[in-house]
């Protein structure tokens, strides 16, 4: 999420508004002028509150810089005040603008609730702002035909839904994650948001192949952490495990890392509010796919085992340690 980005183009549509209708080069040069010093573009109040996250966002992620030196209760006091600093700001944001969406659900996530009262508090949020369970509703009530993300007022809603399909899969509901992820999907074919991830994971639970496949296709089956992951994991539900055995190599072998994530899954902070960019089979990328996926791992418990009783996955996985000085 970069909410600098879409404060300067709010800003500049804004203004576009009331100064009439512009050439496309004269827009260029608008959105120029609003990006050298877009503070003195804001001036009205859902680009004030967008101004007061895009702040608190920076001191957030800014505040992680020395988290490597804390011990863990210094970590957990350190990462409680930041939350709590976020909360604050969204609280002031909402406070001018009471319709600001972005502010409602970056609260609530950074309330860092178990997965069954956010999902309750994400369809609050949701009937709130208009979303109401209807897919042709996930970019909201009156989300333009096309790709919604082209449009950054409707950024906001997408944001939730798929935050939602994301919370859902988190909880074990899986068949939610699917409609909400592929609501998010319908809405903006070009998935920046990364829907089409949590659908294959929750796919690949259902034991769906034929779901799994039709996502994987819509974006001409690019290859991710989680595609590989997703289709391990249900080559293994099925019991195809010869297909398991080639896919799990293949997930170990083509992502960065792959094998170490499986195997020590590392803790991965609250997405606040979008996944974080990450290097398609990047490790970055590994690191969240296995995240995302502990409740399926978890539902499977053999499952680690018997990627455990292929040699070659536990010495990919030490070698990767020892070369990256990563704990074994």
């Amino acid at each position: 999420m970069n909410l600098w980005e879409e404060l300067i183009e709010r800003c500049a549509q804004r203004r576009l508004q009331k100064i009439g209708p512009l050439s496309d080069q004269a827009y260029e040069e608008l959105l120029l002028a609003v990006r050298e010093n877009p503070t003195s573009f804001v001036d009205a109040e859902p680009e004030q509150a967008l101004l007061v996250l895009a702040r608190a966002l920076d001191s957030y992620r800014a505040s992680h810089r020395n988290d490597d030196l804390l011990d863990d209760d210094a970590f957990q006091e350190a990462r409680n005040r930041r939350l709590a600093a976020l909360r604050d700001e969204c609280a002031r944001a909402r406070d001018i603008d009471p319709g600001c969406l972005d502010a409602e659900l970056l609260e609530v996530l950074a309330a860092d609730l178990d997965p069954d009262p956010l999902t309750e508090r994400l369809i609050e949020i949701q009937h709130k702002f208009g979303l109401d369970g209807d897919d042709s509703t996930a970019a909201g009530p009156s989300a333009p035909k096309g790709d919604a993300w082209d449009d950054v007022t409707c950024r906001p809603y997408l944001r939730v839904r798929a935050a939602f399909a994301r919370t859902c899969l988190d909880g074990s509901r899986f068949k939610m994650a699917a409609a909400s992820a592929l609501s998010v999907m319908d809405a903006s074919p070009s998935d920046p948001l990364g829907a089409r991830h949590t659908a294959m994971l929750a796919y690949a639970r259902l034991e769906d192949e034929a779901g799994l496949d039709a996502v994987d296709a819509r974006l001409g089956r690019h290859e991710s952490a989680w595609s590989h992951l997703a289709r391990t994991l249900l080559l293994y539900k099925l019991n195809r495990l010869t297909a398991a055995r080639r896919s799990l190599r293949g997930f170990c072998q083509l992502c960065e890392g792959g094998s170490y994530a499986l195997l020590r899954p590392t803790y991965v902070e609250i997405y606040l509010p979008d996944r974080p960019e990450a290097a398609p089979c990047s490790f970055e990328e590994c690191l969240l796919a296995v995240r995302e996926a502990e409740p399926i791992i978890a539902d499977v418990p053999d499952f680690i085992g018997w990627c455990q009783s292929f040699d070659w996955v536990s010495a990919d996985a030490q070698a990767f340690s020892e070369k990256n000085g990563l704990d074994w």
